[in-house]
């Protein structure tokens, strides 16, 4: 590898090191030391980022774009070096960081096509009405214009498309926004490097120094003093509900309180209707397996939650999922802590006398193999904890006894990031009933298919009602996530010499 971290911060354009050391865990190769974060190098970068706010938010949108390419052009210049490390840390197979390092190019280079169209902008104008009676009416313009500085906390599972260069620092920097990202420590490395990539792009386009910073490591109070920080004006967050809403409760405690943006996980049940399951319940099985099991059930959109009618289809339907887990190698988990959650939360499942155990396994170390578990639809709407998220490899079958049964499961669940209906010409009565009921749930709903691939794409929700995420008009992935990181601004009776340039085009 001709890659080898130096384990530093980056502030202001420069590499800084820190006083103390934390060390990597890899789940192969080699471990590297990084620099501790501190709340002090955390407000060094605040500073560095709103300094650059007032330059960075005056670049034209073509000036921005160029930016968000450079930044795609070195990422994919440091391609296998990026490989290399990002599977040692996270235990990832090439393949996978492969196409999350396109994923994380092409929303970058996606963003810029979109700021160069400014259709985000959202622009109005109400012509002035001089002679209108009884009052007349001012010449008004409204554009979206960019927040101010925003902090990003890099993510666990996507080493690539959500942290340092990904969704939501790609938002940010496209609306106009400096970027302060909190480094995740499951992959420090991945995260230096692609740091670097940043940094050659804002050398090469001329941008403000400040206008990105990393900082790695450090203990809660790093993440508390980056979204206290009086200079930061939004959050983008990825991870655990627990953390994010501690992150959110501070954002509103502030003097001046601020959006957090959190994606918190979800089940994101899938409900087999009966036409369906009568005609493919083995292959419905089958292939909710393999997406139960995609990338060890490490994605906030595994579905974790099957709900089916009770009866010789629903017998098919399971043993046709067992079959597929138990062929399901060992995998590798992301963390040593995600491994010791999962074991934890198929420890809480078994130890849950609603439940029936389908297939159970023992997870060892880093390790982890699919566990499966039914219940009842009383059993399941009488046990709040069994909707709860188990992040890993593990399944659940609800088995409702009536239509009536699969409407109230329907309507118990919290928010999700998504809901799916396997439906045939035959439930169309059914579905109609429950496609309102998921839609108030879900910020996506699917039909037929398994939520497990994200597209990036204009159309494109990750976000949902609470506990999915923190604000139910956001999502995370799409060119719609900009929306996040601008604000309405109204100009009345601007003279031509003052009127900003994307209102006057």
């Amino acid at each position: 590898m001709t890659f080898a971290p130096h384990g530093k911060h980056l502030i202001d354009g420069q590499w800084i090191a820190g006083d103390r050391r934390f060390a990597s865990q890899p789940a192969h190769g080699p471990a590297h030391d990084f620099a501790v974060g501190t709340p002090d190098l955390v407000a060094r970068a605040c500073a560095a980022a709103d300094a650059a706010f007032d330059a960075y938010g005056a670049t034209t949108r073509n000036e921005r774009a160029a930016f968000l390419e450079a930044i795609a052009d070195e990422i994919e210049a440091r391609a296998d070096d990026i490989t290399e490390i990002g599977t040692q840390e996270s235990g990832l197979p090439a393949g996978r960081l492969a196409g999350e390092r396109g994923r994380t190019t092409g929303q970058l280079r996606l963003f810029a096509d979109h700021i160069r169209k400014g259709d985000y902008l959202d622009r109005r104008v109400d012509a002035a009405l001089p002679d209108r009676q009884p009052a007349p009416r001012p010449d008004l313009r409204m554009i979206q214009l960019p927040v101010g500085p925003v902090a990003v906390f890099g993510a666990s599972n996507f080493p690539l498309a959500f942290s340092t260069a990904g969704g939501d620092t790609a938002a940010a920097l496209a609306a106009g926004c400096p970027v302060v990202v909190k480094g995740h420590s499951a992959h420090p490395g991945t995260g230096e490097i692609v740091a670097e990539a940043v940094l050659a792009a804002i050398r090469s386009t001329g941008m403000p120094a400040g206008v990105f910073a990393l900082i790695q490591g450090g203990d809660r109070k790093v993440g508390e003093a980056l979204v206290t920080d009086p200079r930061i004006k939004a959050v983008g967050f990825t991870g655990s509900l627990a953390g994010g809403r501690a992150l959110f409760d501070l954002c509103a405690a502030r003097p001046e309180p601020i959006p957090f943006f959190g994606e918190l996980g979800s089940v994101n049940p899938m409900f087999v209707l009966p036409a369906a399951a009568a005609a493919r319940a083995d292959r419905i099985g089958t292939d909710w397996a393999g997406s139960l099991t995609m990338g060890a059930g490490q994605f906030c959109t595994k579905p974790g939650i099957a709900v089916v009618m009770d009866g010789p289809d629903a017998d098919r339907l399971v043993a046709a999922a067992r079959a597929a887990l138990e062929q399901v190698a060992p995998q590798t988990m992301l963390t040593p802590g995600i491994a010791r959650a999962y074991r934890e939360g198929v420890d809480r499942m078994g130890r849950s006398n609603a439940v029936t155990p389908v297939l159970t396994t023992d997870s060892a170390d880093r390790n982890a193999l699919p566990n499966l578990y039914q219940t009842t639809a009383d059993a399941f709407l009488g046990e709040d904890d069994l909707a709860e998220e188990v992040f890993g490899p593990l399944g659940l079958v609800v088995r409702a006894a009536s239509a009536a049964d699969m409407e109230r499961i329907a309507r118990g669940f919290p928010g999700q990031l998504t809901a799916t209906l396997h439906s045939d010409p035959g439930d169309a009565a059914l579905a109609r009933r429950l496609l309102p009921l998921l839609a108030r749930k879900a910020g996506r709903v699917l039909a037929n298919g398994f939520p497990t691939g994200v597209e990036v794409a204009d159309a494109m929700v990750h976000g949902g009602p609470y506990p999915a995420s923190t604000n139910f008009g956001a999502t995370s992935v799409g060119t719609l996530s900009i929306r996040r990181f601008l604000r309405p601004v109204c100009f009345q009776n601007l003279p031509d010499y003052m009127m900003p340039a994307d209102l006057s085009a």
